[in-house]
């Protein structure tokens, strides 16, 4: 056999390494190659993951609130609600599925049959609104279910949404088979420290409820004309500038000091009219603060005695203020304050302390009668503007500093309606 020849070494193969993962020549290249498309590989779905994890936050976002979660979610922060609409607010505990009283309110449901207030949301409408979403004038909403963006808190001392910055329908929706108008047995609403105060009206409606009443707000300190003065220094105190008051039909805010009956000074505005009851400024209704508020001289001489109702020609110094022959608008701001200083003095003066009976009808024009209309436009007027923090404190100083009385309708505003159906 011919001798075996000896090996030679290939100059194309690169010396062995030893043991372990050869990182050079082809196999090593192809290694390499392999690290890097995974590395890219698992880039990639690092990015697809946080990618997704975005999206799905985004689309949470962007789900509305059920009407359920906004009444759990009274915090003040803006939200998109989702919801059917179920009928008009009108108090705390009452809510018209028919013959509506106005365009200032909505509420919302998850069903567009629920007749429980208590799984509503109550949604004012600011002026920009009414027009377009106001049961009053577009009763064919009822049924419809909206979206409704902004702040979620309590309005009518209820779960609700305030100044909406968006409202707009979804899709197609059914109508509620009920059109009755909610009315449940009345439930008292917390306010604190007032139920003693209430504690012989709580729990009672209609009549009972006004003769309570009646009885409660009636023990009071009276005041005399010049002690008006200082009181409504204190109770209509600007409360960004404690050196002023804020004029109730004007809104604006003037110098304490700058009372009297000369132009642009404010003088002792009676609300409900002296006129229409005959008691001047007599000691009694005369000179109950509960409804005696500072204005501007010239806008107090253009209301004179005229009753409350919607509409006319503008009112100098007035600022969304409105008259015709028989009949006087205040801004919106303080509608609701005015009905409720009318319908406290009904309830105070019952015609006992040789005094009128103070009633309100509803006519505008009523003159010299001991009568201030238009009861309607009064209730709305209440339903529509509900208590703010000015009046609140107002309330509060009359009965802790002036006369130990208080105005029940603004502690319970729901109470309108059970008097006043």
């Amino acid at each position: 056999m011919p001798a075996t020849a000896p090996l030679r070494s290939n100059p194309l193969r690169p010396p062995s390494r030893g043991p372990g993962p050869h990182l050079g020549g082809r196999n090593g290249v192809a290694g390499t190659r392999a690290i890097a498309l995974a590395s890219l590989l698992l880039v990639v779905l690092i990015s697809a993951l946080a990618l997704t994890a975005i999206t799905a936050r985004t689309a949470v976002a962007a789900t509305p609130l059920t009407v359920s979660q906004a009444i759990a979610t009274q915090n003040g922060t803006s939200q998109t609600v989702r919801g059917y609409v179920v009928g008009e607010p009108v108090a705390t505990t009452t809510v018209n599925r028919s013959a509506f009283t106005g365009d200032y309110a909505i509420a919302l449901a998850d069903t567009a049959g629920q007749t429980d207030t208590s799984r509503m949301l109550y949604v004012q409408l600011t002026t920009q609104w009414r027009s377009a979403w106001g049961l009053k004038s577009n009763p064919s909403l009822m049924g419809r279910l909206v979206d409704v963006t902004g702040p979620l808190t309590a309005y009518f001392s209820h779960a609700g949404l305030k100044s909406p910055t968006a409202i707009s329908s979804v899709g197609s929706t059914p109508t509620p088979t009920s059109t009755a108008t909610l009315t449940p047995t009345p439930t008292p609403t917390s306010t604190g420290g007032t139920d003693t105060y209430y504690a012989a009206a709580l729990g009672k409606s209609g009549s009972a409820l006004r003769s309570a009443l009646h009885t409660i707000i009636s023990d009071q300190s009276v005041l005399t004309y010049d002690e008006v003065w200082t009181a409504l220094k204190d109770t209509d105190q600007d409360p960004n500038n404690s050196a002023n008051v804020i004029e109730v039909y004007s809104g604006r805010s003037i110098s304490k000091t700058s009372n009297g009956g000369d132009p642009d000074q404010w003088n002792r505005e009676h609300v409900w009219p002296q006129s229409h009851g005959g008691f001047g400024t007599t000691p009694g209704p005369g000179t109950d603060v509960h409804h005696l508020r500072p204005e501007d001289v010239t806008v107090n001489s253009d209301r004179g005695n005229l009753d409350f109702d919607n509409g006319g020609s503008a009112v100098h110094q007035c600022s969304d203020c409105w008259r015709d022959g028989d009949s006087f608008e205040p801004r919106d701001a303080v509608k609701g304050d005015v009905a409720r200083m009318i319908l406290y003095m009904a309830i105070r003066y019952e015609g006992g302390d040789g005094f009128a009976n103070l009633e309100p009808n509803n006519v505008a024009g009523n003159g010299s009668t001991p009568y201030v209309g238009k009861l309607t436009t009064l209730k709305t007027w209440s339903a529509g503007d509900p208590p703010d923090a000015f009046e609140k404190r107002r309330n509060d100083r009359i009965h802790a500093q002036w006369q130990g009385n208080r105005n029940p309708f603004i502690d319970h505003p729901e109470w309108v309606a059970s008097i006043w159906p």
